[in-house]
């Protein structure tokens, strides 16, 4: 079984530049922090669906000391001369064990900077792999109708995709 607390795997973005993609660690707190504060209010509504201009204590502690039990946390970062970049990160949880539960709530956000970089993409790759180890059959998630670059990611997996529109929100069900 993949050791997800300790996850980490070379990958490539649709550019051609090489990334990491990691376990979230606790220390990425101020990095995670740094990063949300850079996104925009559409990325921030796209994400949380609601506006707000920071995240609190309890949601960074809720993001990055992950119970790898319940949660699957990854991050995309590029490795340079001054260290990691942060550009973007995606989950999967449940409320059930992973290893009982036969499905998990997917989410994902891009730094704005790297959107269209197929930083989401790589990440569902890495979630979908690790999912398949521990014997899920589903990934769901809710995404806002109008996040095209969301549906896009999704449409564009090669997954089997059901999806259910109620009041301008996605349902989607990736079979994997």
């Amino acid at each position: 079984m993949i050791d997800t607390r300790n996850y980490s795997a070379p990958d490539k973005l649709k550019d051609g530049t090489p990334v990491t993609v990691r376990a979230i660690r606790a220390g990425d707190r101020e990095v995670i922090a740094a990063a949300f504060a850079e996104l925009d209010r559409e990325s921030i509504y796209t994400r949380f669906f609601t506006y707000k201009k920071q995240l609190t204590e309890a949601e960074l502690r809720q993001l990055t000391e992950v119970d790898f039990e319940h949660v699957v946390a990854l991050v995309v970062v590029e490795v340079g001369v001054d260290g990691e970049t942060l550009l973007g990160g995606g989950r999967y949880c449940s409320e059930q064990p992973l290893h009982l539960a036969r499905s998990a709530e997917l989410a994902f956000v891009t730094g704005d900077a790297h959107h269209g970089r197929g930083v989401a993409s790589v990440i569902l790759k890495h979630l979908v792999q690790i999912a398949r180890d521990r014997g899920l059959a589903y990934l769901d998630a809710v995404v806002l109708a109008h996040n095209r670059a969301m549906l896009a990611v999704f449409q564009h997996s090669g997954l089997p995709m059901d999806s259910k529109l109620e009041a301008g929100v996605l349902q989607v069900r990736l079979h994997i």
